[in-house]
């Protein structure tokens, strides 16, 4: 299918646009569904930062960053379209949905809407929602992608070192 990685990108960011409408229309601020048990549950939080909630209030940096990283993820994704690296697109088209379903809360309410919980034991899982998830399978994706073209690339310069290795001892003198 031509293109789909920015289908990908285009599921991942509706994705994420309507769980965060239902969660922000269903329940108030702290409000919690037992999902299962106290492992997992859908509560309702909203985060004014980054990963983990760290750098607080830092909107417009994030704005900006988040307008670079996808600028970039755009232009690494059009010079690699043709590579044939389906795990490196489907990485980066799920990376690119998640930064702008991330970004275009962060740019219209100052916070993004995080409600998914999970729990083990006394430990808390910091609270993320489907972008944070898209954004992790992705870079998981391009991990993936990396190491199965190391291992091709290591495949490749074995193979030419004893193409030329053959080549130079057939070599008269």
């Amino acid at each position: 299918m031509r293109f789909y990685y920015y289908w990908i990108a285009i599921v991942a960011f509706v994705l994420d646009l309507i769980t965060k409408k239902m969660i922000a229309a269903q329940l108030e601020i702290g409000e919690q569904i037992s999902v299962i048990g106290n492992f997992f549950i859908i509560t309702s939080y909203r985060n004014r930062g980054a990963a983990f909630s760290i750098l607080q209030e830092q909107r417009a940096f994030f704005i900006i960053i988040t307008i670079i990283i996808v600028s970039a993820i755009g232009w690494y994704i059009h010079i690699s379209r043709n590579s044939g690296k389906a795990w490196l697109l489907t990485g980066l088209g799920l990376v690119l949905g998640g930064a702008f379903g991330n970004f275009l809360d962060r740019a219209v309410y100052g916070e993004v809407v995080d409600f998914l919980m999970f729990n083990f034991g006394s430990y808390t899982f910091p609270i993320f929602n489907i972008a944070d998830s898209a954004i992790c399978v992705g870079v998981a994706c391009i991990i993936i992608d990396t190491l199965l073209n190391s291992k091709e690339d290591s495949k490749r310069i074995g193979n030419r070192e004893d193409k030329d290795q053959n080549e130079h001892e057939q070599q008269p003198i």
